[in-house]
């Protein structure tokens, strides 16, 4: 490819990908970024428009632009007797056509796993899943009118409260019938997709890669049953070995690492300062063989939390490797204190 056409491409794709935060600044953002006039920078938002990659809206001087839709289908269907694999062949899979094998495998992993676990345990009598597709991304939308994951979990397992429900969901390895499932499905799905999402009763819960971002917020108005959000570029090279190998100890065919993210240990604005705290962190980190305690948004940490996870823990489980990350100075500090470094 000619380097003019390849510079060409790259620009048209950084507008596809960076639109949806942009859109009625994207012609300065893309002048500034590869260094070209606002003209030559308009010429190709103008190529993508009437390529039907963009759509505009507004006069001249608010005029906004966002990413066309390829696809925007919703379908709602009885829970009851549904199978998932047939909701995935007949809703869904025919409307991805020509996706990178990657990433269909990721929306056939995730779409079956999340409409599988409203089958099995939501409690509803209906399932809306909805599809949408644009030159950028596909975005998949699942939502049940059950009881509500968070509620149905906290209830069979008796978890303090929703929030300790979040918590546990995102060590992994958590569910209500261990008969029929490993509890690997909702872990796994949030860290295939770009953004994952869950909104249950009045708490929304979000992961997002590459970065391992974390969201828990409250929400004005009580979701009755569970909405499930899921996103992926559709130029993502993700893939699902790469996700599983991420959470496997080397020498191992199974899911025995995983990262925790500590401030969901946190209730509101309290300190972790107390053991209890911290055993409601360690909870279930006996299943597995490597646990990194992820401190991003923790900004301190008391003597006693720091010393049962660090020490005691630790001691009493010799061959469960814990390790650290994103931790600040005064975190720092008080990890070096319950281990007795220097």
């Amino acid at each position: 490819m000619p380097a003019r056409q390849e510079k060409n491409e790259q620009i048209r794709q950084f507008i596809l990908e960076n639109v949806e935060d942009h859109p009625s600044d994207i012609t300065n953002l893309v002048a500034a970024t590869f260094d070209i006039s606002r003209q030559a920078s308009h010429r190709h938002i103008q190529k993508l428009i009437l390529d039907g990659f963009l759509l505009t809206q507004g006069a001249t001087r608010d005029r906004r632009y966002e990413v066309k839709s390829v696809v925007e289908v919703s379908s709602t269907l009885p829970l009851q007797s549904l199978q998932e694999d047939k909701v995935w062949r007949e809703h869904i899979r025919s409307r991805l056509e020509n996706l990178p094998v990657n990433v269909l495998q990721i929306c056939q992993y995730g779409f079956t796993e999340i409409v599988n676990n409203a089958i099995d345990h939501s409690e509803g009598t209906e399932l809306t899943i909805y599809l949408k597709r644009t030159h950028k991304a596909i975005e998949i939308r699942i939502t049940d009118n059950g009881i509500g994951i968070f509620a149905k979990i906290q209830k069979e397992l008796g978890l303090d409260d929703q929030l300790h429900v979040i918590l546990e969901l995102s060590k992994g390895k958590l569910t209500t019938d261990p008969a029929r499932h490993t509890g690997e499905g909702i872990f796994f799905t949030s860290r295939m997709f770009d953004k994952f999402s869950i909104q249950s009763d009045k708490l929304y819960f979000s992961h997002s890669e590459p970065d391992d971002d974390w969201l828990l917020e409250n929400v004005d108005e009580a979701n009755q049953g569970t909405v499930v959000q899921m996103t992926i570029g559709v130029n993502s090279k993700r893939t699902t070995k790469q996700v599983f190998d991420h959470f496997t100890v080397d020498g191992d065919y199974g899911f025995s690492k995983t990262r925790v993210p500590v401030f969901l240990a946190r209730y509101g604005n309290e300190n972790l300062v107390s053991r209890s705290q911290a055993k409601r962190l360690l909870a279930r980190f006996e299943r597995f063989k490597e646990i990194l305690l992820d401190f991003d948004n923790v900004d301190s940490i008391g003597q006693a939390f720091a010393d049962e996870i660090f020490r005691v823990f630790t001691s009493q489980h010799p061959n469960i490797h814990l390790d650290h990350a994103n931790a600040n100075k005064q975190v720092l500090n008080m990890i070096a204190r319950a281990t007795n470094q220097t």
